[in-house]
């Protein structure tokens, strides 16, 4: 009899403890319930979902908030169609916004059959592993080590690898994510608005013959291209020709035509356009390995 009424004032015990931690997660919900606008999941549903961080935020939810708030355009998703972009701007009553796309681009042009190697790099295929392996067996430091990483890691199926080893963009597939931008262990690639037409395809900071020894269509600083573009919109920095796309409104394509190697090039969407002295390259074998340039 004493056990039967142990159990049961256990079991009353424990139903009221029940009802009271009940109770107070009602209260607690109701006091601290956080109210989202309904908007935000109808957006968020006209979105591509790739969470891929073009946009500049952390994901598609968190920019779908930001929209409803009036914070950023829908034409910031550039992974989305216009049309889709057009349908969330409806939903919100904004304008879409213009947002110009942009695109990755590649800082050089050193494929296999124009860029000398001092070794054969043997282990796991991947730019990173090749890096810390003695830079990848390049004779010029700030080359492209074509293993493919950045084609690996785009969800986009934008990049492949040509012939040579060296990638290529498909700028209407690219959504200027970043990914590549990261991964890349020589920081070849960067995000550029599609109206940067003047493009410098070379990050070899070695002078005249060192440089052009290591590669044949790098950068030798011969300072043409800063002579004969606006001022101001070409200078020589560490033996470089560095683009000011500040004043790209005054970019053309005189900055082009005498170089000798076709190092800075002018870019008609991903079509490559080199100036009349560049040297015209025919070789489509990998160059040997040699001990020594």
């Amino acid at each position: 009899m004493e056990i039967a009424l142990n159990v049961t004032m256990v079991a009353a015990f424990m139903a009221t403890l029940g009802g009271l931690l009940a109770l107070m997660l009602a209260v607690a919900s109701k006091r601290l319930y956080v109210f989202e606008d309904p908007r935000i999941e109808q957006v968020e549903e006209l979105l591509p979902h790739s969470n891929c961080g073009a946009c500049g935020t952390a994901g598609c939810h968190n920019f779908a908030e930001q929209l409803v708030q009036g914070q950023l355009e829908p034409a910031r998703c550039t992974v989305n169609t216009p049309d889709q972009n057009i349908n969330i701007a409806s939903l919100l009553g904004v304008d879409p916004g213009n947002v110009e796309k942009r695109t990755a681009r590649l800082a050089c042009a050193g494929g296999q059959h124009v860029a000398k190697m001092r070794a054969h790099y043997e282990g796991l295929s991947s730019c990173r592993a090749a890096a810390v392996a003695g830079g990848g067996g390049k004779y010029c430091a700030w080359g492209c080590l074509g293993l493919g990483d950045c084609a690996d890691v785009c969800e986009f199926n934008a990049i492949h690898m040509d012939n040579h080893g060296l990638p290529l963009v498909n700028s209407e597939l690219c959504t200027a994510c970043g990914d590549c931008v990261e991964v890349c262990p020589k920081n070849l690639f960067s995000l550029q608005v599609m109206s940067h037409k003047l493009w410098m395809a070379c990050r070899n900071e070695a002078a005249g013959d060192a440089a052009e020894a290591a590669c044949e269509v790098a950068c030798t600083a011969c300072g043409r291209c800063a002579l004969d573009a606006a001022p101001g919109v070409v200078q020589m920095l560490n033996n470089l020709a560095v683009i000011d796309y500040e004043k790209n409104e005054l970019a053309n394509r005189d900055a082009v035509e005498r170089c000798p190697t076709g190092a800075i090039v002018w870019l008609e969407g991903d079509v490559i356009n080199k100036g009349k002295s560049a040297k015209k390259i025919i070789r489509v074998q990998a160059l040997p390995i040699v001990a020594e340039v």
